[in-house]
């Protein structure tokens, strides 16, 4: 009778050792994943604040690796280099206006699209979609912008009250145009529409039985529901205004117009570029949307994941 009794607790701590073994060995090699990712997200941004810290001779000599000498002089010649006080307020001044008007109208056009309040709400989501996998337009944008002062009604809008832009060249190599560039994203608006469907339908009702307008609605009780989505799109759409150079080097013309990014050519000169400087310039321009997403960090990963798989 005993052996019989043993052999069951054998077999169920063999069972046992066999099973902690596996969670060993899974645990193991998850993190030899992380810590291989780590590396490579990582060490690119380690070495560019190692180049930072080089003289131009050092960086030539082994640009990855520590410096010898901490030259922090780099950081202040590449603020005033690279006009930082003036490029940096319109970098400003552009993400947080384009930023807001973006989120704001999103909000407004993926609450119909999301509840099929609009005919053939499926079709322009699919649109959007579709949008994800096109080229950017430059050439329709810019005949666009350019041409926009010709127009009747706004013509004489941009040319007589607007306080920028002209009849002969629209929008063109002004903020109020850069700024209109930016005013469409397809997968803000999708990840949007996929967070309000998450989203009791009762609540619609309940306030249009109450007389809450659409307006009011989308405000007060829509937006504080939807925060986590908001949250992403806005740091996702921050990101890239904040990070475009393609289209401040088209649009912009003119210093006094210039985002922090268009500052940076500063640093390429004909016979090479300064790269400790660029570094310490990179690094400085970092720090803004570093803190953004510090600050809105806690609702983007439930704004991504909610935004991928409602719906």
């Amino acid at each position: 009778m005993s052996i019989t009794a043993d052999l069951p607790s054998n077999s169920m701590r063999r069972d046992d050792g066999g099973a902690r073994r596996r969670r060993i060995t899974r645990k193991s090699v998850s993190l030899f994943i992380l810590l291989t990712f780590s590396v490579i997200y990582v060490g690119p941004i380690l070495m560019l604040v190692f180049a930072s810290f080089k003289s131009l001779p050092e960086f030539f000599k082994d640009p990855t690796w520590l410096p010898d000498n901490l030259e922090w002089s780099n950081y202040s010649e590449a603020w005033s280099l690279a006009n930082f006080p003036g490029y940096m307020l319109n970098s400003v001044l552009y993400t947080v206006v384009a930023t807001f008007l973006f989120v704001t109208m999103s909000v407004f056009v993926a609450f119909p699209i999301a509840r099929g309040y609009v005919k053939g709400s499926k079709a322009l989501l699919t649109l959007y979609v579709v949008a994800l996998f096109l080229p950017p337009a430059l050439i329709p944008q810019f005949q666009l912008i350019l041409n926009i002062g010709g127009w009747p009604i706004i013509g004489d809008f941009i040319s007589n009250v607007w306080f920028e832009g002209s009849e002969a060249q629209g929008l063109f190599n002004t903020r109020t145009g850069y700024i209109l560039l930016f005013l469409m994203n397809p997968i803000g608006l999708i990840i949007l529409v996929n967070y309000i469907k998450s989203i009791p339908r009762e609540l619609d009702e309940s306030a249009a039985v109450d007389g809450c307008g659409y307006g009011r609605f989308v405000f007060t009780i829509l937006m504080p529901l939807i925060r986590p989505a908001i949250a992403t799109v806005t740091v996702i759409h921050a990101i890239g205004i904040w990070n475009e150079l393609i289209l401040a080097t088209i649009y912009l013309t003119d210093e006094n117009t210039y985002p922090i990014t268009r500052g940076l050519i500063v640093f390429e000169g004909v016979y090479g570029s300064d790269w400790p400087k660029l570094a310490a310039a990179v690094l400085m321009l970092m720090i803004p949307m570093l803190a953004l997403y510090m600050f809105l960090q806690r609702y983007i990963i439930s704004g991504l994941t909610s935004g991928a798989i409602k719906g």
